[in-house]
């Protein structure tokens, strides 16, 4: 018998909750991006890892598949956990390598502005761990979920 704390961990609501919440995240990032994606290209291009030619490419659908795999996850649509969860490995990797080679370069996350905060390249990586954090919480529901059906 599962216990009460365990059952609340797991509830739908909380799962609709984190679920949308994300979803909401990575829609409003992407919107951003696409607002103005030569701003997001000359960001991309000061991480100097992508040549000239793929930056527009990358400023339009890195912003796109933000966009749409947080409409997926606000839907509940297969495969967009996942797709998240990729975006989230990636950010957190090029955050990475932005700090281990001291840029002082924007994130690109959310806004323009934000290059303005100190050490913000640290902040995103602490934001982005958190998000990572309730992906993490997402995959384990679906999977709770998942086993409860396996009764035959």
């Amino acid at each position: 018998m599962p216990s009460m704390t365990r059952m609340r961990f797991l509830s739908p609501w909380i799962y609709r909750l984190a679920r949308i919440s994300i979803g909401i995240v990575f829609i409003w990032a992407g919107g951003v991006k696409l607002i103005d994606p030569s701003a997001f290209a000359r960001v991309l291009s000061t991480y100097g890892l992508l040549p000239e030619a793929l930056l527009a490419p990358v400023a339009i659908g890195l912003p796109l598949t933000e966009l749409f795999a947080g409409v997926g996850l606000v839907l509940d649509l297969q495969g967009s956990l996942k797709v998240i969860s990729g975006l989230l490995f990636m950010f957190l990797a090029l955050l990475g390598y932005g700090i281990l080679n001291n840029l002082k370069v924007d994130c690109g996350c959310f806004s323009t502005e934000e290059m303005a905060v100190q050490n913000s390249l640290h902040w995103a990586v602490l934001r982005d761990v958190a998000l990572l954090f309730v992906v993490l919480y997402l995959f384990l529901w679906q999977r709770t979920q998942k086993q409860a059906c396996r009764c035959w």
